[in-house]
Parts: C-alpha cells; sequence; structure tokens
C-alpha cells in the first residue's frame, strides 16, 4: 500500500506517486483526499488518513494527442491483468494476447481487437471468435481514453481506484 493513484480536477487519472509524494501535495494543499484506507499516518503533531485515491486542486492540462504504444504490457495494463473470457487472474507471465477476430481472418493488431486471455482460454478459443467458441467476453476492446492508464504498472493495485480507471 505505497501507491496512491493521483487525479486531475477532473478526476481523471493523471498518474500513480509513492504515498510521501501524495503526503507532500495534502499538505501544501495541493491535492485533497477522495478515497483513503482505515490506517491513520502520524506525525508529532498531525494524524492524517492514508491516501489512496488524491484530486489535484488545480487542472492539469494534458496532451490528448499523444500516440498509444499497443504493445503486450499496454493491454495486459488496460484490461487490468484479467482474462476477458473466465475472468482469471494469473500471474502476468501466464496472459497472452488474443485477438478477438483472428489474425487468419483478417483480424488487425490494433486496441479495438485484441484482449488479454489465459493460456487455457486463448487456446480454447483458438481461431474462432469468442461467438463461434460460445465465449462471453467480460468487456470488449476500446483504445484507452487515458495515456495514465497505459503508464500505470501498478493500475490494479487497489479495489478503490476501479471506478476511476474504467476505460
Amino acid at each position: 500500500m505505497n501507491a496512491v493513484l493521483v487525479l486531475n480536477a477532473t478526476y481523471e487519472p493523471l498518474n500513480i506517486v509513492s504515498v510521501q509524494r501524495a503526503i507532500v501535495l495534502l499538505l501544501k494543499d495541493k491535492a485533497e483526499v477522495v478515497e483513503a484506507a482505515q490506517q491513520k499516518i502520524r506525525a508529532e503533531r498531525l494524524a492524517m488518513d492514508w491516501p489512496l485515491v488524491i484530486r489535484l486542486v488545480t487542472f492539469v492540462p494534458i496532451p490528448r494527442r499523444l500516440p498509444l504504444p499497443l504493445s503486450r504490457r499496454t493491454v495486459l495494463a488496460r484490461d487490468l491483468y484479467t482474462c476477458q473470457y473466465c475472468g482469471g487472474r494469473p500471474h502476468k507471465t501466464e496472459l497472452t494476447i488474443d485477438h478477438v477476430i483472428p489474425r487468419s481472418r483478417g483480424g488487425t493488431t490494433l486496441w479495438e481487437n485484441v484482449v488479454t486471455a489465459c493460456g487455457p482460454c486463448n487456446r480454447r478459443k483458438g481461431d474462432r471468435t469468442p461467438e463461434e467458441a460460445r465465449m462471453k467476453m467480460l468487456s470488449h476492446p476500446v483504445r484507452p481514453r487515458f495515456l495514465a492508464i497505459v503508464l500505470m504498472g501498478e493500475a490494479n493495485a487497489h479495489m478503490a481506484w476501479r471506478k476511476y480507471l474504467a476505460v
């Protein structure tokens, strides 16, 4: 629990910072606590809730036209390291990237056509579409709206973050 999600003033995810950095932002009144843990942080003259999610007081503009890199790491981060067919969460080395419309049928490697799948589900689906394999997808693939989601290696660290990271 050493990471804190930083939201823009508009509640868009910006970054993940250390608890120490989050406390500095809070003490300088540059941010406010949105979600906190039950724990307290105590100093000689101060006790505050342990922050999980903070929101910046002032808006920070984010360039929207940055090209989002499509890679195994970014697809896994977008899907929160969860198989999109069975909902399993094996270790990331056991996860694969599956083309919803198989490449052999003209499917391309685009954000809207690739999902995270565990090995057994990927083998079961094989060279078929999810409908043909009678496999229901947990969510349909989309291009992430926020660059921060792609850059966050720990995007699934806290359950409290999920509602802010929804793509």
